[in-house]
């Protein structure tokens, strides 16, 4: 029988392997369930590991996730608008339960897709179909494949165990910071695709939804379908609308057809970049070069008590290089990345400042989607280019100076220097000051003549929310709309996107289940 060790301390010059032949001789096989680093105390950084251990002659338990499945497939297919983590793993748990599906994507397969962002980043000529936002695999999945998540689903195991089946290293499966690299997710997205193909998926790339067909019942609008751009129409009851974040014009047809949305807070700003050596003196001190703790990482976040305004870091890329991620030809975005190895000399992570939506827009339900575009605008108007990126050293933006940039950066489109606190609203500039001084305190050295920041980071999370009931998961007003991940307003994220995504093909699954029963 297996015995669980939880939160054993493993040196750094010791293996996880010696510390069990020490703590159980004549163990069987093990398997690490969680494992982060702790570098709070300067002199013994160390690994925090919980394993689940055989006994000797024994083997461990398989993980096995049980899906029922319907009995027979049903007369319509589910239509999943968007192939982003919250599309494929609606259409995946869907496959499983025995339900194949339709999947409709604005952009091009992966392969395509990335020779339009290249473009982008080495010409500045934006496709508006292939971007870090648009095509195969969604804005976040395919950037990077940061899997971190603050959420608590039971779903989570289940998510990285098919990203591992389809090609992810099997450490996502227990490391506390887990990550794919958008060297390696570029293999996982073909791979999923090919399996949900076999299971009787259809895939319908460079095809947008147009047009959202609903139909009167009881006095109610229920959906009955969709149309695309190229006028086809495809019937179905259940549409799991996963657009993404940056789908303005999807979301606009929406309003026009009377859906109920509503504007929910959110938060933008600017991302900032450092050496990664210095990040690592800072996290690692006297162990920074150690080869087994390889690139640090942060987490920081300070609460303004007099305006209630939060400013924190998010996303944060260490070995990272900052992106152009916008979507219109006339809008400058930032995101970041990493590859696997984590190897650029860089770190990167946004720096947002929180945004309420009633006390910053009151009932105006587009004011976040205006303030976002508005921002994307004047940071393209500041570099006169459509291809750099707006940058400022950090010393100057707290102090309201320009003087050239202290390094070339990691963005592979290049920067500009630029005032960002005069692009910024003041009220958004004056919370990051205050944020940045904070964080100082908690990572001496955070505050650095090193540093660089880029403009602008507006697309954390969508403005909006498409409203569903708790219950169903349907829209409150257009029952068959499942309203799904981060671009409808119930995610933040790759893997609560794909939590979420699940829950859609379970409550779709558990709608067929019940009809089928009454039949």
């Amino acid at each position: 029988m297996s015995q669980i060790f939880h939160n054993l301390n493993i040196p750094l010059d010791q293996t996880l392997e010696e510390h069990l032949q020490w703590l159980t001789p004549h163990h069987g096989p093990y398997r690490i369930l969680r494992q982060s680093v702790d570098a709070r105390t300067r002199h013994s950084p160390h690994f925090v590991v919980s394993v689940e251990v055989a006994g000797a002659g024994e083997s461990l338990p398989e993980t096995k996730f049980e899906i029922p499945r319907l009995s027979h497939a049903p007369n319509e297919k589910p239509l999943i608008i968007g192939s982003g983590p919250a599309g494929l793993f609606a259409a995946l748990r869907l496959v499983e339960h025995g339900i194949p599906c339709h999947i409709f994507e604005r952009g091009s397969e992966s392969t395509e897709r990335m020779r339009g962002i290249n473009r982008h980043w080495r010409y500045g000529e934006l496709d508006p179909r292939n971007n870090v936002c648009y095509g195969e695999g969604g804005a976040g999945l395919y950037s990077d494949g940061k899997l971190i998540t603050r959420i608590k689903s039971p779903h989570i195991p289940y998510v990285m165990n098919r990203l591992v089946q389809f090609g992810a290293p099997k450490e996502v499966e227990y490391l506390s910071n887990p990550h794919v690299g958008s060297d390696r997710i570029r293999r996982v997205i073909p791979r999923l695709r090919e399996y949900l193909k076999a299971q009787g998926c259809e895939f319908h790339f460079n095809t947008k939804m147009t047009e959202l067909l609903v139909e009167a019942h009881h006095g109610r609008s229920h959906v009955a379908g969709i149309r695309t751009e190229w006028n086809q129409v495809f019937k179905s009851h259940f549409v799991v609308l996963a657009i993404g974040h940056s789908a303005e014009d999807t979301l606009l047809h929406l309003r026009d057809l009377g859906v109920f949305i509503e504007g929910k807070s959110f938060a933008m700003g600017l991302r900032i970049e450092h050496p990664q050596k210095a990040i690592n003196q800072i996290q690692y001190r006297d162990f920074a070069e150690h080869p087994r703790l390889g690139a640090a990482n942060y987490r920081l976040a300070h609460h303004d008590s007099k305006s209630n305004i939060g400013v924190y870091s998010f996303c944060m890329c260490p070995g990272g290089y900052v992106l152009s991620s916008g979507t219109e030809a006339d809008g400058i975005v930032v995101n970041g990345m990493s590859n696997y190895l984590r190897n650029s000399p860089y770190a990167n992570a946004a720096l947002v400042v929180s945004i309420p939506f009633t006390e910053t827009f009151g009932k105006d339900v587009w004011g976040g989607l205006k303030l976002r575009r508005e921002l994307e605008q004047r940071a393209f108007q500041s570099t006169g280019s459509a291809r750099a990126l707006p940058a400022q050293n950090l010393m100057d933006f707290v102090s309201g100076k320009l003087n050239p940039l202290v390094s070339r950066g990691s963005s592979p489109s290049g920067a500009v220097p630029v005032r960002l606190d005069q692009l910024l609203p003041a009220n958004m500039r004056d919370r990051l000051v205050d944020g940045l001084k904070a964080f100082e305190k908690s990572m001496t050295g955070f505050f650095s003549p090193e540093a660089m920041l880029y403009g602008v980071e507006s697309r954390t999370s969508c403005p909006v929310r498409i409203t569903r009931d708790e219950k169903t998961l349907q829209s409150i007003s257009h029952p068959g709309l499942y309203p799904t991940g981060e671009g409808t307003g119930y995610a933040g994220g790759i893997t609560s996107s794909a939590c979420d995504g699940i829950r859609m093909a379970d409550q779709i699954f558990a709608t067929l289940s019940s009809q089928n029963a009454t039949c």
